[in-house]
């Protein structure tokens, strides 16, 4: 803890006791103000640090320390004095409002919001790996549970409720309601989910997955998605997406619960109870179902959270697109830790697509099976992008022809839920690479600067 600080520091500061660094608002008694010192320093460039760093997209978008940060907070909001912290003689803190909590008091609650966080961070573990304010609020909560004496097991603090007030205006139009309260249309991020598979993340990553069976794609608190992925009949290594299981969530007035499913050669143009419409509000409908090509294309608007859905079947597989706000897609707690669309698949389960596994034999080939999918793809595709890598490696695992249109169509809707043309493309896996190389350096170069200057 650094003298006359209300947060505990751990970057570069005398006595911490471990790299990184972690801010962990404890009550206290007022404190006495000293004189401008290197602590000072030390808070503002740490408090600079954390902005910058999770305000990268690599990291805001995967780790939601924040959430748990934010629960803390609310948490100790009416611990008014130090569990422990004060000196000798100092009052118990007060409540605003009430009367004042005896020192037994304000510990115990203490001692349960520190026991909520602890909870909350593990449940982040597998999203924050590696995360440097994570790993650092981790050793935070752990101190301060041995400073202040906790018992690991014990009573936790239940977050506050949100306050829900009725609907007003055009609360169930995202987008309208949106841009009357921020003056500007929503930032939009799109997923795509098709071939054997390959998925575009929400984070513009690219990966190929060797998971079968059922995997959630988005589970936010608006939205779940499940794809399910079997393997094929036509080549030896090649899956195939081949059933969709979308859930629309209860949400206020706007939406009842809604479900929609998609199967291999069935591709419904309405929900499972056989509607095409739900939630209408002032001449609107929350949700409405249209469909291309009956059977093979549907396309579902969810007009209260501004999110749009394409399922449709390519040759012997479905596929998935989704355009969404930052909002939405973000709209998630520590729980919900496995989403495709958000994480992509887990490590262990990726696939290289400039690697694929081994063709299946081909009698009347003359040439390299390799050779003729870059030929065919090149020939359909613009570009040689991460499109046409999924191209190629569809072709060589399946051995179908057909297999070519599930990029095809997947390219094509990128193009429609993309507003900015030159991010449609995404580069090879090695460009990915190269971001990551690039926020590792940048998170290098902060951490210098920093311990250059409280040294100073």
């Amino acid at each position: 803890m650094c003298p006359g600080c209300n947060v505990t520091l751990m970057d570069n500061c005398e006595g911490s006791k471990s790299p990184g660094f972690s801010l962990l608002m404890e009550p206290q008694a007022a404190v006495t103000r000293q004189a401008a010192s290197p602590w000072k320093h030390c808070i503002h460039l740490s408090l600079l640090l954390v902005q910058v760093y999770l305000s990268l997209p690599e990291v805001a978008a995967s780790c939601r320390i924040l959430r748990c940060n934010s629960d803390f907070v609310a948490a100790t909001l009416d611990l008014g004095g130090s569990a422990g912290g004060a000196g000798p003689g100092a009052a118990g803190g007060a409540p605003a409002g009430g009367a004042a909590l005896s020192r037994e008091a304000v510990n115990a609650g203490y001692c349960s919001a520190l026991r909520s966080y602890s909870m909350c961070t593990k449940r982040m573990a597998r999203a924050c790996r590696g995360d440097l304010a994570y790993h650092s609020a981790v050793q935070g909560i752990e101190d301060l549970l041995i400073q202040h004496r906790c018992p690991r097991a014990g009573p936790t603090a239940q977050p506050r409720p949100l306050p829900q007030g009725p609907l007003l205006g055009d609360a169930c139009l995202y987008e309208r309601s949106f841009f009357t309260r921020e003056g500007r249309a929503p930032e939009y991020l799109h997923c795509g989910v098709f071939g054997d598979p390959h998925i575009r993340t929400f984070n513009n990553d690219f990966q190929t997955c060797a998971v079968q069976g059922a995997w959630p794609l988005i589970d936010n608190e608006y939205l779940y998605i499940q794809a399910t992925s079997s393997p094929t009949s036509g080549g030896m290594y090649a899956t195939a997406l081949t059933k969709i299981t979308i859930i629309f969530k209860n949400w206020r007035q706007c939406v009842d619960q809604q479900l929609y499913q998609a199967e291999l050669d069935n591709v419904p143009a309405a929900f499972a109870d056989g509607s095409v419409t739900n939630g209408e509000r002032r001449g609107h409908h929350s949700l409405t179902v249209r469909t291309q090509s009956p059977g093979r294309h549907v396309e579902i608007r969810a007009a209260h959270i501004g999110t749009l859905l394409v399922v449709r079947q390519s040759g012997r597989s479905l596929g998935l697109s989704v355009r969404s706000p930052r909002g939405i897609v973000e709209a998630f707690g520590p729980e919900q830790d496995l989403q495709l669309c958000v994480w992509g698949c887990p490590p262990s389960q990726r696939l290289n697509t400039l690697r694929p596994p081994p063709p299946p034999p081909l009698p009347d080939s003359s040439s390299s099976s390799a050779v003729r999918a870059q030929d065919h793809c090149a020939a359909l595709l613009p570009a040689q992008d991460v499109y046409y890598q999924a191209c190629v490696f569809d072709l060589i695992t399946s051995g179908d022809l057909n297999s070519s249109t599930a990029a095809i169509s997947a390219l094509q809707d990128a193009r429609n839920m993309i507003s900015d043309p030159q991010s449609v493309h995404l580069l090879p896996v090695a460009a990915a690479e190269q971001r990551r190389a690039r926020l590792d350096l940048t998170l290098l170069l902060l951490l210098g600067m920093l311990g250059t200057l409280t040294r100073a």
